[in-house]
């Protein structure tokens, strides 16, 4: 799903980002999403919070071997 439209930004980038262990201010600098109306901002945080709290930073290294749990993992 688009979540910024202003920069076609998608739910599986954010993710995808989160994953890697980036944070939401990180995610924002890379990827543009909420910078420009800052409609989608919410939304983005949510992605990443959920992400973050579904992945640990330590189980990156064996995402692979995890099953898939939330939406983030698509």
């Amino acid at each position: 799903m688009i979540v910024c439209v202003c920069r076609r930004v998608s739910d599986r980038e954010i993710a995808r980002h989160a994953r890697a262990g980036m944070g939401f201010d990180e995610i924002q600098f890379e990827l543009g999403v909420a910078t420009q109306c800052g409609q989608c901002e919410d939304c983005a945080r949510d992605v990443v919070a959920q992400c973050h709290a579904m992945h640990p930073v330590a189980a990156l290294h064996n995402e692979a071997a995890a099953p898939p749990s939330c939406a983030c993992a698509v």
